[in-house]
């Protein structure tokens, strides 16, 4: 099915001649599935009368709902969402700034400062795909009450885009032109005909920060903006006091652009600890309403949801966890910095001891005794939506494989037990952050490698530094300053191309750009950088499905990436409460509708 046909078939459902129904039928004759059939019509602006991607809100008035506590196990150190690596530090950032629009967890696009989601009826896509016309809601505030306009979106894009900032959010401000129409309209202009136009400005990256107390912070000194801890945003919630590491603490926004929002007077959250003591506050003792990121043994969540005071919220989405094989060498240091784009690593540029390593990692036992309902195993890195799941790949344990895979390439046995070759030793530092799945699994992968003549040294870094932004600290997941780590990556649209840039040779985490880089494996391929920049222009959605596809096959094929298990969004909330989640999107994109059942 090329463009003009797909084209043809949503016309006809505009037009009434043919069914939502009879539509998602033709494309799962193509093998797209109900859910990208429906995104694809809520997109082109055919959803059904009436469609609610969200929720029905039920409170009538603004406030009088007390306290909101939740807690991040993973405690957030910022709150500029241009700078957050993290995902607990651009969640905490969302409780304060907004984008044009989020991810619903049906894929659908919903707007927020928007006044509409771009569609080519509305005149906001443009036929050729070279465009996106941004209409903004009237009568914004920011928290301070200076008014939200359309120079505050131009502002971000120039800020994210600027060398000097060195923003997370760079990749998507970096190739496109932003204009300003009037005070409440903007155009976004691409190269090349661009079949996902919902980047900039939208979700988890499209956060907006304010021009008039940015704009004096907008290159080399951006970090030393007052700003970037104490936040003045347009949402629901405003800033109150910040201890980074610590506790965030917000109330009530009273001229909130959204009518009868929020219900909650003052919001907490709360960091530090771990994810089992988070869960029991939660599900056992009732202490706190929201528990974020529950890795915990799903056996362990079980017996606390036993209490019947709250549930463990299971939604799919693209996040994995997986183990980076690092493509450079962490000990050697050019210029101040190790793991230097220059050099190789010394045992893992061989693919016969990476091979190896994606042999000995048992990935059924991880979902079966660890992750549970939380973590299913994977052969892919990239696995939702379905459209984009690669049916090539393959998984394997086997202990006696690798051993003969190793032999085979002549990595031969010390009186240790560890392997070696020219000098090189199969001894690894492996590290991780300080979660007990992630030590368990830490202790199931070195106790196979031993076996095969490779010594896997075990770190574990609290989490709070693994994923913090400090450019001064060694142990970030960003520098990579070890032969291999762990974590979960998490995808934030309902599409792949962000989620694919992570291995793109242009956005390799350096110093230079202050390790923001999403590329922190390092690995390179200019196939893979070609049908990447293919996959951008292409308006087929079936070709560019194919291309990524490949591109997943790529990167798990060179096994400097070993994906172990999906990671569905896993959270705790008490009975009553009652949120909006997306695996597309932020926990906090939707905050402004959070409320409690009484």
């Amino acid at each position: 099915m090329n463009e003009d046909d797909l084209r043809g078939l949503i016309g006809r459902v505009k037009n009434g001649s043919l069914s939502r129904r009879g539509f998602v039928r033709r494309l799962a004759a193509v093998g797209l599935t109900a859910p990208m059939a429906t995104q694809i019509l809520a997109i082109a602006g055919a959803a059904p009368a009436g469609a609610q991607s969200v929720p029905a809100y039920r409170p009538t008035r603004r406030g009088g709902g007390g306290a909101l506590k939740v807690l991040y196990w993973q405690a957030s150190t910022l709150l500029n969402p241009h700078f957050a690596s993290g995902t607990t530090n651009q969640d905490s950032s969302r409780v304060f700034y907004e984008p044009l629009a989020g991810w619903a967890s049906d894929g659908t696009l919903v707007p927020i400062l928007a006044a509409e989601i771009p569609s080519r009826e509305n005149g906001g896509l443009a036929e050729d795909g070279r465009s996106v016309t941004w209409k903004l809601k009237r009568g914004v505030k920011w928290h301070d009450g200076q008014d939200f306009s359309a120079d505050d979106v131009v502002f971000n894009w120039e800020y994210a885009r600027s060398p000097g900032v060195a923003a997370v959010t760079s990749g998507s401000y970096r190739d496109v032109n932003v204009l300003k129409v009037d005070d409440h309209t903007v155009r976004v202009e691409f190269q090349q005909p661009t079949p996902f136009w919902a980047d900039a400005f939208v979700g988890g990256t499209g956060q907006i920060i304010p021009r008039h107390l940015f704009k004096d912070f907008a290159g080399p000194n951006a970090r030393d903006a007052p700003t970037n801890l104490r936040p003045v945003g347009t949402s629901a919630y405003k800033f109150v006091s910040f201890a980074p590491g610590d506790t965030l603490r917000a109330e009530n926004f009273a001229n909130y652009h959204m009518d009868n929002r929020p219900y909650f007077d003052t919001l907490e959250i709360k960091g530090g600890g771990d994810a089992v003591s988070a869960a029991r506050a939660v599900l056992q003792t009732g202490d706190y309403d929201y528990a974020w990121n529950m890795q915990v043994e799903d056996e362990i969540l079980k017996r606390l949801e036993a209490a019947n005071r709250g549930k463990v919220n299971i939604v799919e989405g693209g996040g994995i966890e997986f183990v980076q094989l690092n493509a450079t060498d962490p000990n050697r240091e050019v210029d101040g910095e190790r793991s230097h784009i220059s050099t190789q690593h010394p045992a893992f540029r061989d693919p016969a001891v990476r091979q190896a390593m994606a042999l000995l990692i048992d990935r059924n036992a991880l979902e079966q005794f660890i992750y549970g309902r939380g973590g299913p195993a994977t052969a892919n890195f990239l696995n939702n939506p379905p459209r984009f799941r690669s049916e090539n790949m393959r998984f394997e344990f086997s202990i006696q494989k690798a051993n003969e895979i190793l032999d085979a390439a002549g990595w031969v046995r010390a009186r240790d037990g560890i392997r070696a070759k020219d000098g090189v030793r199969l001894r690894f530092v492996y590290q991780t952050s300080v979660n007990a799945p992630r030590q368990r699994t830490q202790a199931i992968y070195k106790q196979a490698a031993q076996r095969a003549g490779i010594d896997l040294e075990l770190k574990s870094v609290t989490a709070s530094v693994f994923f913090s932004s400090d450019v001064a600290n060694p142990d970030t997941y960003t520098k990579l300053y070890a032969d291999m780590q762990m974590y979960t990556t998490t995808m934030p649209q309902a599409d792949p191309e962000r989620f694919m840039n992570q291995y793109v040779s242009w956005e390799v985490s350096t110093k230079a750009n202050n390790w923001q880089g999403r590329n922190i494996v390092r690995w390179r391929s200019e196939e893979y950088d070609r049908i990447f920049r293919e996959s951008q222009g292409e308006l087929d959605p079936i070709k560019r499905a194919a291309m990524f596809v490949r591109m997943n096959d790529l990167v798990v094929g060179s096994n400097h990436i070993i994906p172990l298990v999906r990671r569905p969004t896993v959270s705790a909330s008490l009975n009553n409460l009652r949120h909006v989640l997306s695996a597309w999107d932020l926990t906090m994109w939707y905050l402004n509708d959070w409320y409690r059942e009484t």
